[in-house]
């Protein structure tokens, strides 16, 4: 059995400051089984100007309810310009000393689980674990260029991205084994006309997921007394999430006026979350008389798996795109699982857990149209919409972090038995 596990993620400072995510409650599970989880990250704190002081040094530790925590320094930035490419780039050329240094002072892993966003943590991790003569898993949570491309912010015949298409076809070939967050991992390889290059048996698929008993406790830790939550004359429909123009939530207050059209003054969306796409769309709410829709603001997050469990309907919904085909690894998802109510997506996705489970309605494509149909639907039925709720529940416990470790597990220990 495989002890020490290095899990890198570049952006995992913040699941030292909150005590969660993924890579966190991995680490929390994988000491349960007996291995002892390491997990790097950069100094600085994603969408923040908060920094962990390294001083004069490559890095610090700490640790957090058993975790030790690495933090390689970095140099601060803000937004998505050249400053955060400098931030990548010195975490990845600063991971190779950190790594050396480290293994000296503690002893090197026995693997290394490299993750991304962003590629060159996996790049790091398959030419460190060579050095190390240990396995590397890369783990794939955001499709580099694939993502940027169906978002729109890159045209796939550039050279850039035809250089970032070979840079991940590498790592494929290289790592150890591949883990994908969406069920179709295989399906995109194909796609990609890799598959005679890459093998596809060690590409495998554990999804995102919530920690049932955490999110359970918060629930009735962390309470708001909330008059719209709290009213039962209507159906709240419930988005918790950023309110960016990414996430396209316009199109949200379409549907709520088609669904005002028809009579259906029952119904009401809650939106809990903050953005600079707040204020337009609270203008046009009252300029168009969109009086079903109401703008609650941030919220902290602790709050929100009591949120969830008071609504009718959780709502999933972001910007549709290509991507879509190779199914649906959202955090919130999850989250909305674990609440127990009746879902609504607003678009439909491979390999659907929705579909799998029974436990909501998605819309067939993804306009007002077809979203007020969803929700009306989702709506006309409280027995129905009840079941829909319980089946969520039963999903949730597929996707429990104590589940999906084990999977991790599995996988780490028969790269083994190939080699």
């Amino acid at each position: 059995m495989k002890k020490n596990i290095w899990i890198w993620n570049h952006y995992a400072t913040n699941m030292f400051k909150d005590q969660a995510g993924r890579h966190f409650w991995f680490a929390e599970s994988l000491i349960k089984h007996g291995y002892n989880p390491t997990i790097f990250c950069a100094s600085t704190v994603h969408n923040s100007n908060e920094v962990i002081n390294v001083g004069n040094q490559k890095f610090i530790s700490d640790q957090t309810n058993s975790i030790p925590f690495v933090f390689v320094k970095t140099p601060e930035y803000n937004g998505n310009g050249k400053q955060r490419i400098k931030n990548m780039l010195t975490f990845y050329k600063n991971l190779f000393p950190v790594a050396k240094e480290y293994a000296e002072q503690y002893g090197k892993p026995d693997v290394i689980l490299a993750s991304s966003v962003h590629p060159l943590t996996l790049v790091a991790g398959i030419k460190i674990a060579k050095k190390f003569d240990i396995p590397c898993v890369c783990e794939v949570r955001d499709l580099w260029p694939e993502s940027i491309v169906a978002y729109g912010a890159l045209k796939r015949n550039s050279i850039i991205a035809k250089a970032l298409y070979q840079g991940e076809k590498w790592i494929y070939k290289n790592a150890d084994s591949v883990i994908m967050t969406w069920e179709g991992g295989k399906e995109y390889i194909v796609d990609q006309n890799w598959e005679n290059q890459i093998d596809l048996e060690k590409v495998k698929h554990i999804n995102n997921g919530v920690v049932i008993d955490t999110f359970d406790r918060n629930s009735e830790e962390y309470t708001i007394s909330d008059s719209d939550l709290d009213n039962k004359e209507f159906k709240n429909i419930v988005y918790a999430g950023s309110i960016r123009k990414v996430n396209n939530l316009g199109v949200l207050l379409d549907a709520a006026k088609l669904i005002k059209s028809k009579g259906r003054n029952d119904i009401r969306f809650l939106i809990f979350g903050s953005g600079d796409e707040s204020e337009p769309l609270k203008r046009r709410c009252e300029e168009e008389n969109i009086d079903n829709v109401v703008f609650k603001g941030r919220i902290e997050r602790k709050y929100i798996p009591f949120i969830l469990k008071k609504s009718y309907i959780n709502i999933l919904h972001n910007s549709s795109t290509s991507l879509d085909k190779y199914g649906q690894s959202q955090n919130k998802f999850f989250e909305y699982l674990a609440a127990g109510k009746c879902i609504v997506q607003t678009y439909t996705t491979g390999y659907s857990i929705c579909e799998k489970f029974n436990c909501g309605i998605s819309a067939s494509i993804q306009n007002a149209e077809e979203i007020a149909k969803a929700i009306i639907t989702a709506c006309s039925d409280d027995r129905k919409n009840s079941l829909l709720g319980e089946n969520a529940r039963k999903a949730a416990y597929q996707f429990d972090f104590n589940k999906l470790t084990e999977k991790l597990i599995n996988i780490i220990e028969s790269i083994d038995e190939r080699e």
